[in-house]
């Protein structure tokens, strides 16, 4: 697709807040349950959750199982490989950076999807997207201020990380062409279950009491919710609108990180943030212009 229809643009905003809620919670859980149990286990406790939700969806409405048919599976496990690697690797590094720190270096990913997108998908690099996205960039370096006294070896988790989601929600892009929404989200969960599985010790549930009940409770229902925004967003609009609108999640966790975990909130996050919060309202204004004048 080319410019985003004004009521698409309406659609992947409201997605958008839907994914930058799950996310964040979902990084809250995670920091919750990190003391007593793996990242896999963890990761395990989402994907079997989607499996269980998506698997009952199927059972329960014929036309669904007719939406798992397809002829792109080798897309849909590529996909979920390079998402696994990514996700696992961003979860840990949850556990020794602080939440802000990590969202931050998180989000050099719209840089990679913005040339991904402009390299396989042909989506257009117009100025306004490009200025956008450079100013989320300045913003993360105002945020991280890059330096061998303040580096962290942790960070090329989070780099790493970045690099597999601009993969993924490249590919993810190309398969909301064929693919559903739910075949998608499907496959991401059948997929990734067994890896995950693989790394962790097969008795955790059995590790589990009541207090740690609101924590999974959030880790399933985040798991689905999250993907599920992101991968509508997408059907909305072209992935270099989409992906730039999720930068909002860091003045969001910081100030999670400031309240509930004693993080420091450093006024240069705010900084930050601000520019990158322009170069968003910015770029949303000028696509919404274009798309009036169709």
């Amino acid at each position: 697709m080319s410019e985003a229809k004004p009521n698409d643009l309406g659609r992947v905003i409201f997605w958008m807040s839907g994914a930058l809620l799950s996310f964040s919670t979902f990084a809250i859980a995670i920091r919750q349950l990190a003391g007593k149990f793996s990242i896999f286990e963890i990761l395990s406790i989402r994907s079997a959750a989607g499996v269980l939700f998506f698997g009952s969806l199927a059972l329960a409405r014929p036309h669904l199982r007719t939406q798992l048919v397809t002829e792109r599976f080798p897309l849909h496990l590529a996909r979920n490989l390079v998402h696994w690697g990514a996700q696992f690797s961003w979860a840990t590094a949850l556990l020794y950076l602080p939440l802000a720190t990590v969202f931050s270096i998180e989000f050099t990913a719209p840089l990679w999807t913005t040339l991904l997108a402009f390299l396989f998908l042909g989506e257009k690099l117009t100025i306004h997207r490009v200025f956008a996205t450079l100013l989320g960039f300045l913003g993360i370096l105002v945020i991280v201020r890059p330096g061998l006294q303040t580096f962290q070896p942790a960070a090329l988790l989070v780099l790493g990380a970045a690099l597999g989601f601009a993969i993924t929600f490249t590919m993810t892009k190309k398969l909301t062409a064929t693919e559903s929404t739910f075949a998608i989200l499907f496959f991401m969960n059948l997929i990734q279950l067994p890896l995950n599985l693989a790394g962790s010790d097969l008795t955790f549930p059995m590790r589990l009491v009541m207090s740690d009940l609101l924590p999974v409770i959030a880790i399933a229902v985040t798991g689905v919710a999250s993907h599920f925004c992101l991968t509508q967003a997408l059907k909305h609009g072209d992935a270099m609108l989409v992906i730039p609108i999720d930068f909002l999640r860091i003045p969001l966790i910081a100030v999670v990180g400031w309240a509930f975990y004693n993080e420091n909130f450093d006024v240069m996050v705010l900084a930050g943030a601000a520019l990158i919060i322009t170069g968003i309202v910015w770029n949303l204004s000028q696509e919404r212009k274009a798309a009036k004048s169709l």
